[in-house]
């Protein structure tokens, strides 16, 4: 898939995530099988640009390009100057976050709120277009469907936005009223398809192989974003991109890579928080892990338990080896079971 200057080795794409999708994050999905992510939303607001939350969420170190960064704001002038403020960091793509649902947020007329202003939506895509386009930077806009089930307007931008130069659009298939409760729908996505000629992603609920070819047939979407299904669940990329181009199903990551996977995102994400905030940051990845292993319901809450109470990154990568040792030599046992069990019943 081709996005400006651009080719991205395949068309599955890691959703931007407020705490969520941070370099190391996006480092670990972009190894196990993303071709693309999005570094989660950075304010257009000045005064915070230097923040230390703001300079974590724009760290790229290391990080394999193209590096697209999201901004987020309501002023056409201020989110012009955030993009040209990023270029200047590194930033090889501009995404404008339109899609963002958080209340605290869209109080502030910022993410989707944007979507019940489709002139001043225009004026902010425009400025940030015109900011990027003498660099050589391609913008692309993230929305979803509509503010709400009656106003589904998402069309109508998708159209003015190809218009005023974006490179790609991604649509989340709920409204802002939505949030994330209920379920997407992709015929907005298909009809946005339909409507433009640049690449369109779909977005929302694709947590799975299967269920990525229904969205990219139902849809004829160009890509796929995945988002909360990747979280504790990195791998997910590489078993949709073995379904996609096999049609069979790759079998679940042995334990054993797991473990190497997740010590690998624990130092790269204690080198960007340090120990105290690192510590305390990674307990959210952690639970989500033990949530997507194959794991007694049991073993994995004592092991959440377990990881909230350590203060140290010795003691949790301690932690994280001792129990996933454990468990293989679990699993292991009980294969070794099984297998005595056929013998016997031959």
């Amino acid at each position: 898939m081709q996005l400006g200057p651009y080719t991205l080795p395949n068309a599955l794409f890691v959703a931007p995530m407020a705490g969520v999708t941070d370099r190391p994050f996006r480092k670990l999905c972009k190894r196990l099988g993303a071709g693309y992510a999005v570094s989660e939303m950075v304010t257009s607001r000045p005064d915070l640009q230097d923040s230390l939350k703001t300079s974590r969420r724009a760290d790229h170190s290391g990080e394999p390009g193209p590096i697209a960064v999201q901004i987020a704001g309501t002023d056409a002038q201020m989110m012009a100057d955030a993009a040209r403020y990023n270029i200047d960091r590194g930033a090889q793509i501009i995404d404008i976050n339109m899609g963002c649902p958080a209340k605290k947020v869209c109080n502030k007329w910022a993410g989707s709120a944007l979507m019940q202003d489709e002139a001043l939506a225009l004026q902010i895509v425009e400025a940030v277009v015109d900011a990027a386009a003498p660099h050589g930077v391609p913008v692309t806009l993230k929305m979803r469907t509509g503010w709400c089930a009656d106003v589904k307007n998402a069309p109508v931008i998708a159209k003015a936005a190809e218009a005023a130069g974006v490179q790609m659009l991604t649509v989340h298939g709920r409204t802002r009223e939505q949030g994330y409760k209920g379920f997407a729908e992709h015929y907005t996505v298909a009809a946005i398809k339909r409507a433009v000629r640049i690449p369109v992603v779909a977005n929302g609920d694709i947590d799975s192989p299967h269920k990525a070819a229904e969205v990219l047939r139902q849809t004829g979407a160009d890509a796929i974003m995945i988002g909360r299904a990747a979280q504790g669940r990195p791998w997910i990329f590489r078993e949709i991109a073995h379904f996609l181009s096999t049609g069979q199903e790759l079998p679940a990551p042995d334990l054993m890579e797991v473990k190497a996977w997740l010590l690998d995102h624990l130092e790269d994400h204690y080198s960007l928080y340090g120990e105290y905030t690192g510590v305390r940051s990674a307990r959210k990845h952690l639970g989500w892990y033990a949530q997507a292993l194959p794991l007694p319901a049991g073993k994995a809450a004592t092991f959440r338990q377990r990881v909230n109470a350590l203060t140290t990154a010795q003691a949790q990568l301690d932690c994280v080896r001792d129990s996933l040792d454990a468990w293989a030599a679990a699993g292991q046992q009980e294969d070794n079971h099984t297998r005595e069990d056929w013998k016997l019943a031959a």
